[in-house]
């Protein structure tokens, strides 16, 4: 099942996910292979990243989270609000991102 990870930053935090990012890309590497889609949430002008959105499968909640318990954005707390969402994907995705090749 796809769980959806909304994730917002706490205020301020810019430069600490900037030093963990590399972390957070190593750690959603390890599960990419069950990413429908995963990208920082940002501004309306795109300037600056406010958060995370992440939809992967996991074989139940208690996976998804403990995945997230232990992801490194959590880990070093930088996430102001976490919320987690069973998400059953009925729409075919037609704009946005080019099919992989």
């Amino acid at each position: 099942m796809i769980f959806v990870f909304h994730l917002l930053d706490r205020p301020g935090a810019a430069a600490l996910r900037e030093a963990m990012r590399p972390s957070h890309k190593a750690y959603l590497a390890q599960v990419a292979d069950r990413i429908a889609f995963a990208g920082p949430l940002t501004s309306d002008e795109g300037a600056a990243m406010v958060g995370s959105l992440l939809a992967i499968d996991f074989k139940s909640r208690e996976e998804a989270m403990r995945w997230q318990r232990n992801e490194p954005f959590t880990q070093a707390g930088l996430y102001a609000s976490a919320s987690v969402h069973a998400f059953d994907n009925l729409w075919p995705q037609r704009c946005g991102y080019p099919p992989l090749s």
